[in-house]
């Protein structure tokens, strides 16, 4: 016999999962809600993680996503701590690291993701670290108060925003990557070459094309080694390698996985197994706005799909048909927001200057926009939002694009 009887288990304690419960609570759910979270926090807003939080600009007590007493006074039972060991949708039970085992009724799987750790000679000496949660925030700016140089590993978001925030705290700053540019695996050589124009302005060094080989020290770090050989001192080094949908829960339970490796959804993030649904870095989910699956890694995107997830777990049966977005700070010295999906793209048309620093990038597939990237003209994200949603033709149109109209 289980211990408890739930109607609704929510599995992670991200955007995904607290969007997920606040959602089922508004539209109206009346069964129990129990939401289990493997980390010591209530959800909180993660980007400031790599902002705000890490350069001491924000406290703990400014980042949870609802003050302490929301989850009592909405009859959501919160577990901090703890983490759903098992899951058996077949028996409708979960069993929790507490022992406890739970019996429910509808599932969310919100599991997030994991950090994606290099296997590199070297990579267990101190001083190495990953940013994943509020505590490893807490520990890189520590043991950054005694570095004078700090290496970053990584060409991507994380790794820009990281080093800016460093630098900013008055840090000098290398980037190491595989990239040829920063960003440019996401988002194209264009933006590219701006964020290595603003990083280097900063006075932060980039070493691109160039990957890491091994780290050296004694105990602690002291040098990173590259491919080509060249050896750069390191007293702190922070990865910013990218995430790992976090799916061992998911594969044990037998849910089917997507080619991406997260959990394969429907276009209402149903997965293969009833009375579950996922939501999250975690979800991989049929988009009727591109035809293909799709797997997104950022809080906004987890908050919304937790939202859609939730009312279908009512039965509103809605797919979900978001236009993903995103955005990133890079201190205060720029902005990036961007829209859609656009893993492949072959051309792209550009709006406003780099030179001036306000420009947009659509990039457009077989003459429809499949994403666009912006610094400094938000108003251009609702034309992309538009035109992307509804898979527009562009064929003979991109001057449009170009002047605005």
């Amino acid at each position: 016999m289980p211990d408890r009887e739930v109607e609704f288990l929510i599995v992670g304690g991200g955007a995904a999962a607290a969007s997920g419960a606040t959602r089922l609570r508004a539209s109206g759910a009346q069964g129990s809600i129990l939401l289990v979270g493997r980390e010591p926090d209530a959800p909180y807003e993660r980007p400031p993680a790599s902002k705000g939080y890490l350069r001491g600009e924000s406290t703990r007590a400014q980042l949870p996503l609802h003050p302490d007493a929301f989850w009592a006074e909405h009859d959501i039972d919160l577990m901090t701590r703890t983490s759903v060991m098992k899951l058996d949708p077949a028996a409708h039970t979960a069993t929790l690291s507490t022992k406890e085992t739970v019996s429910y009724g509808r599932a969310l799987v919100a599991t997030g993701a994991n950090v994606r750790r290099l296997r590199l000679d070297g990579g267990a000496l101190e001083g190495l670290h990953y940013l994943r949660t509020l505590g490893n925030a807490d520990t890189i700016r520590s043991e950054s108060g005694s570095a004078e140089h700090v290496v970053l590993v990584g060409g991507s978001y994380v790794a820009c925003e990281v080093a800016a925030s460093l630098t900013e705290l008055g840090k000098r700053c290398t980037m190491i990557m595989e990239e040829h540019e920063p960003l440019s695996r996401g988002f194209g050589d264009t933006v590219g070459r701006f964020a290595r124009g603003l990083l280097e302005k900063r006075g932060i060094e980039l070493v691109c094309g160039d990957p890491v080989e091994r780290f050296e020290g004694d105990v602690r770090v002291q040098r990173v080694v590259t491919r080509s050989g060249r050896v750069i001192p390191a007293d702190l080094v922070v990865m910013g390698t990218g995430a790992m949908p976090d799916v061992m829960l998911a594969r044990a339970a037998g849910l089917a996985l997507g080619e991406t490796g997260g959990v394969a959804c429907d276009a209402m993030l149903r997965t293969s197994a009833e009375d579950v649904w996922a939501a999250g870095d975690v979800c991989e989910y049929d988009s009727v706005t591109y035809g293909r699956r799709l797997r997104i890694e950022h809080w906004e995107v987890a908050r919304a799909q937790g939202a859609v997830a939730a009312a279908n777990m009512l039965g509103a049966g809605l797919p979900y048909e978001e236009v993903p977005y995103f955005w990133s700070d890079l201190a205060d010295w720029a902005t990036l927001e961007y829209v859609g999906a656009g893993q492949a793209w072959d051309r792209e048309v550009m709006r406003g200057s780099i030179e001036d620093g306000a420009f947009t990038v659509f990039y457009l597939s077989r003459d429809r926009l499949v994403a666009a990237v912006t610094a400094g003209r938000s108003d251009d994200l609702e034309t992309a939002r538009t035109l992307i949603a509804a898979r527009t033709d562009l064929s003979g149109r991109e001057v449009e694009l170009t002047a605005g109209t």
